[in-house]
């Protein structure tokens, strides 16, 4: 299929279907007017991206975790480095949650004032 339909497809535009290209998440052949053509499974590589992408993950980790990924739900074959990844990721969504907390409580006593 062109890019233009895996873009109607997966409801991601064609811009961003590149850009994944370029990054090496989502591959695609030449055909003989230079044309992108993507195969059937895209469909599936493409929303398991945005799941990805969705968990707030970065797109080097992402490339790095794509050969995990199962089905159009993106579930991930958990091997001993994915799961260090994503503790490692983990607490560092649970630190910035700890900072914003903290930044609330300021702002409400604030408010509290007022």
């Amino acid at each position: 299929m062109l890019i233009g339909e895996l873009s109607q497809r997966t409801g991601v535009a064609s811009r961003l279907l590149r850009y994944y290209g370029e990054q090496g998440l989502l591959d695609s052949a030449r055909n003989s007017s230079g044309y992108r053509v993507y195969g059937e499974e895209a469909v599936i590589r493409v929303r398991q991206i945005r799941k990805l992408l969705a968990a707030g993950l970065t797109t080097e980790m992402i490339a790095e975790m794509l050969e995990c990924a199962i089905g159009p739900a993106a579930h991930l074959d958990l091997c001993p480095d994915l799961v260090r990844r994503l503790r490692g990721e983990l607490a560092e969504v649970d630190r910035r949650m700890g900072d914003l907390a903290q930044r609330r409580e300021v702002l409400s006593g604030y408010l509290g004032k007022a």
